[in-house]
């Protein structure tokens, strides 16, 4: 399987389960790892053979000023279904991570696998 990788995405969003993390938007750190469904565009050298990963950022900046949410968790599964289910991907791996939220821990986060490697 091919895989495009975007790795240290960052975006700002209200996210978080406690009242003073959701008081301004906190920077979160994506690492998106997105197994194509084909292989044509080797071959093809088309844009239109793969998936467009500007348009997978562009998306997610959208998604993540439109909704918010508690948990990294929930994040990172509305993450892994959009890109699956908009994109076409069969395989995501996802990591979200916090930036800075607790002393002396340079991120905090989560990572999920969601869909069948070929």
């Amino acid at each position: 399987m091919d895989i495009i990788f975007l790795h240290e995405v960052r975006i700002d969003t209200l996210i978080g389960v406690y009242e003073w993390e959701r008081q301004a938007p906190q920077t979160l750190q994506l690492d998106l790892e997105i197994g194509l469904p084909q292989t044509v565009a080797c071959q093809t050298d088309n844009i239109d053979d793969t998936i467009d990963y500007g348009k997978v950022v562009e998306r997610l900046r959208q998604t993540l000023a439109e909704q918010h949410f508690l948990l990294l968790e929930a994040l990172a599964e509305h993450i892994a279904q959009l890109i699956m289910l908009e994109f076409g991907a069969p395989w995501v791996r996802i990591s979200v991570a916090k930036l800075g939220l607790l002393r002396g821990v340079k991120r905090v986060g989560v990572s999920i696998e969601r869909g069948k490697r070929g």
